[in-house]
């Protein structure tokens, strides 16, 4: 499963407005930011770089003004990290991912509506929510409702409980499938709404769509425990690590 998650990271970057491929490494760039998280590199699955092919790539990122950062599933390349280590890169942390099938999915019972956004007004709150959510790690902004409304237009898909009185009281996005896989992320819960079961109803929800249009798999990262249980509830089962690793300029 590593190599097919490994794969997916390089296709996805792929779709970024513009791609450097350089040195075994693909780089994903967003000109509408400068932020790390969505401007990053992953390995081709299988390379093997060396230090002047690490060196090409931490110049492609200085290039553009952009720290040098990468995520990978490590077992899918596993010569990748020692030479990051050897240039400098320092480990920002490591996820372990779960994985969901058509044979492990298991929604729970439909009682909070899930929806799909539709208006401008969906998305801005959807982002506002997953600001809110993700204490203020990002701001909302137009451009992440954008990003949010490209992402169910392209191929992914968003979905959202929707608060009493409108809003958005939680939320997720899956990307378009790649490889026959789908990256399911931002499962956030605003905190006056957290353990009513929305993360495990927009999960099993998008997870449940992805699937029903060919993806053999869905996979995410969670960030604890609490969030581990819910997924698992829902059918996500235990995949693999990936690696975030960064250098300081």
């Amino acid at each position: 499963m590593g190599i097919d998650v490994q794969s997916f990271a390089v296709a996805n970057l792929r779709r970024r407005p513009e791609v450097v491929e350089i040195g075994g490494f693909v780089v994903g760039v967003d000109p509408g930011t400068t932020s790390p998280y969505i401007n990053y590199a992953t390995p081709l699955p299988g390379a093997r770089p060396g230090g002047r092919d690490v060196a090409a790539l931490i110049g492609a990122f200085r290039e553009r003004g952009l720290k040098p950062r990468l995520e990978f599933a490590p077992d899918a390349a596993p010569a990748v990290e020692p030479a990051l280590r050897e240039a400098g890169f320092t480990v920002e942390a490591v996820h372990d991912y779960l994985v969901c099938t058509p044979a492990t999915l298991t929604p729970p019972p439909a009682v909070l509506p899930v929806e799909t956004p539709s208006t401008d007004k969906d998305y801005e709150a959807i982002d506002a929510a997953l600001s809110e959510a993700f204490g203020g790690q990002f701001a909302s902004s137009p451009e992440g409702a954008a990003r949010l409304r490209r992402t169910e237009e392209g191929g992914g898909a968003v979905r959202f409980v929707r608060a009493p009185g409108g809003g958005c009281a939680g939320a997720a996005m899956c990307s378009a499938p790649a490889v026959e896989t789908s990256e399911l992320a931002g499962v956030g819960t605003r905190p006056d709404f957290r353990g009513r079961g929305i993360a495990g109803a927009v999960t099993a929800t998008l997870a449940e769509a992805l699937l029903a249009r060919g993806a053999r798999s869905v996979w995410l990262e969670y960030g604890g425990e609490g969030s581990r249980r819910v997924y698992e509830r829902v059918g996500f089962r235990p995949g693999g690590t990936r690696l975030y690793i960064s250098l300081d300029v």
